[in-house]
């Protein structure tokens, strides 16, 4: 009788224990400005990305960390590794809300100081990381013992758990108050209570690989949840409304079946014999949601997995056999020669296309804008022939002839054309993504817009131009659209081929900037302008994503810096801010907030970094 109110007691208090103070909650979206930054000035990894752990936290997990906190309560998820830092959407650990903006400074501070490190054992790996913090960061002892003073009144009591819990919890006390020393850990069936000061217990996949784990080896005992690796992730389906001319009695079946709200998509994407053993992983995880649309024409065209096909089925004129390109591995840190193959292509255009009338009256006031760049004649004097004497050289000779100087003169001044030697190459991102929608408009029309704009504007000024578009299917079909060559004049065979542009496929953008690159370098220029247009961040069906993709554009990015082009990125990506400072520098982009206004902003973006050249 005594054990089972012992028990029952025992689930009370698990029952009332801490829930988080909602009014003093702090959102990651609040402090992301914050703490990207900070993390990389107290040396965390440039290339790591700020994500929410909450969202990548899937079924599997979130039901472990549910069970090790009893039943139910609020556990703040946070980890790292070699791709990004996740943090909770949401700290109310505390109840006062700058404790909680503190919080997520500690978690970002510790991921910074944990990084490399392969201890299996998350107690360790969390003690050595806050040893190294306060070691190295002193300012940190004061706000680190607030904290776990808070976090420790918040804590269940030992006296109220079974014999065995409460001498683990009294572990864990002792070892946040004292973290110079390591505090051993009593044995138990079940973990502690999760430490809101700590990162998760559990090795993450990088480190588990360092270690010499398999990625894809399942783990049961320890401190590892079932069913959570990589391989497990699933896809949310979202009904997409298609539009109505399409021919909806293909359907034989009401297309409310097809999905619910709360299904799941499992994705087997393709492999390649000759790629590295970890391709075996979800490839694009980046892409959290399917369209699932209501005709299975589009789906076939839009979301396609059997990508191993020439460019000439996907009505584009293939421009030559193809460019062998590098690719730069990260983890090898080495170039990797004639990895990709880029494929230029020349799109099928509309015949005759002109500008579509929404768009004259802000392309009349773009030209007349732009007309103001183009140098004026200006005039070289002390020439032996020209328009009109040179009264400055004329006073200079009758000087020189009273001295006794005698020299053939250059008497006149002549009408000269000038020219600021500006070269721009225009890269538009034209992957699957832009086919998402803002507002009541796609962003591919909205990057259609931004193309026809900026060539009328740039066909008012004497600057040399080309626009060209890029995609990708793995690493041999890298499409490289011409939409307008820099040799060509921009007239109703351009207008037809930006008017063609479709989305389709993924974002290889390291390989496109290399092509760009040496485009650019044949350009009789001396200022090359490289302006890349896109809507997110590097990605394909292969390896090429996260950390990969981002590392290859950089080393892209560099090695345009290097041949002297100057590199600019407009993105339309929201998250954009947490990868493009790694990618292009804290002064090499833009983020147009409002995907809508970018058609208008794009040309005076231009203007206004020309200016100066």
């Amino acid at each position: 009788m005594e054990e089972w109110v012992g028990g029952l007691w025992d689930k009370v208090v698990r029952r009332a224990a801490h829930r988080g103070f909602p009014d003093a909650a702090v959102t990651l979206e609040s402090m992301r400005e914050v703490v990207g930054p900070y993390f990389r000035a107290v040396g965390g990894d440039a290339g790591v990305a700020l994500k929410s752990g909450s969202a990548a936290t899937h079924g599997a997990r979130r039901r472990w960390m549910e069970r090790l906190a009893g039943t139910g309560e609020r556990v703040d998820l946070a980890w790292n590794d070699a791709e990004a830092l996740y943090l909770p959407d949401t700290v109310d650990t505390f109840p006062d809300a700058e404790s909680n903006r503190e919080l997520y400074l500690w978690l970002a501070t510790l991921a910074a100081f944990s990084v490399g490190d392969a201890e299996p054992d998350g107690w360790k790996r969390n003690v050595r990381a806050t040893r190294a913090v306060l070691d190295a960061l002193p300012g940190w002892e004061g706000r680190y013992r607030r904290l776990v003073e808070a976090c420790l009144a918040l804590r269940t009591p030992p006296e109220s758990l079974t014999d065995e819990e409460a001498a683990l919890e009294c572990a864990v006390h002792e070892q946040l108050q004292h973290p110079e020393r390591e505090v051993p850990r009593p044995a138990s069936k079940r973990p502690h209570w999760p430490v809101a000061l700590w990162l998760r217990l559990d090795t993450p996949p990088v480190l588990r690989e360092a270690a010499g784990t398999p990625v894809g080896e399942r783990e049961t005992g320890g401190d590892r949840p079932p069913e959570d690796d990589e391989s497990c992730r699933r896809f949310a389906a979202e009904r997409v409304e298609m539009p109505q001319d399409k021919n909806g009695m293909l359907l034989m079946f009401r297309a409310e079946s097809i999905f619910t709200w709360g299904e799941y998509v499992r994705v087997n994407r393709p492999t390649e014999e000759d790629e590295d053993g970890d391709n075996a992983l979800m490839r694009a995880k980046d892409m959290d949601t399917l369209s699932v649309a209501r005709d299975g024409k589009s789906g076939k065209s839009r979301v396609r997995f059997d990508l191993d096909l020439p460019a000439a089925d996907i009505d584009d004129t293939p421009l030559g056999p193809g460019i062998p390109l590098p690719e730069w591995d990260w983890r090898k840190q080495l170039l990797l020669p004639d990895y990709c193959r880029l494929e230029p292509l020349l799109p099928k255009a509309e015949p005759l296309a002109v500008l579509p009338p929404e768009l004259r009256a802000t392309a009349a006031g773009l030209r007349r804008q732009f007309e103001a760049l183009a140098p004026l004649p200006a005039w070289r004097g002390s020439s032996l022939q020209g328009e009109e004497l040179d009264l400055d050289a004329c006073l200079r000779f009758a000087a020189d002839r009273r001295a006794g100087t005698v020299a053939e003169p250059g008497l006149w001044r002549e009408r000269v054309a000038a020219n600021r030697s500006l070269a721009c190459l225009l890269l538009a991102d034209l992957s699957l993504s832009t086919d998402t929608w803002v507002g009541e408009r796609r962003v591919i029309d909205v990057i259609r817009d931004s193309l026809f704009l900026f060539a009328e504007a740039m066909s008012a000024t004497r600057d040399s131009f080309g626009l060209y578009g890029f995609s990708s299917v793995k690493r041999q079909h890298v499409r490289f659209q011409l939409l307008k060559d820099f040799s060509e004049r921009y007239d109703a065979t351009v207008r037809g081929r930006i008017a063609a542009i479709k989305p389709g496929f993924y974002t290889r953008m390291g390989a496109a900037i290399r092509h760009s690159t040496a485009i650019l370098k044949e350009q009789p220029a001396e200022r090359r302008l490289l302006l890349v247009l896109t809507d997110g961040k590097p990605n394909d069906v292969d390896h090429y994503e996260g950390r990969y993709g981002i590392e290859d554009t950089r080393h892209a990015v560099r090695a345009a810096r290097e041949a002297g082009l100057t590199v600019f990125c407009v993105t339309v990506d929201r998250d954009a801010a947490d990868y493009l400072p790694h990618l292009f520098g804290g002064q090499g982009f833009v983020v147009v907030k409002d995907a809508n206004e970018l058609p208008r902003l794009l040309p005076r973006l231009y203007m206004q970094m020309t200016k100066r050249f």
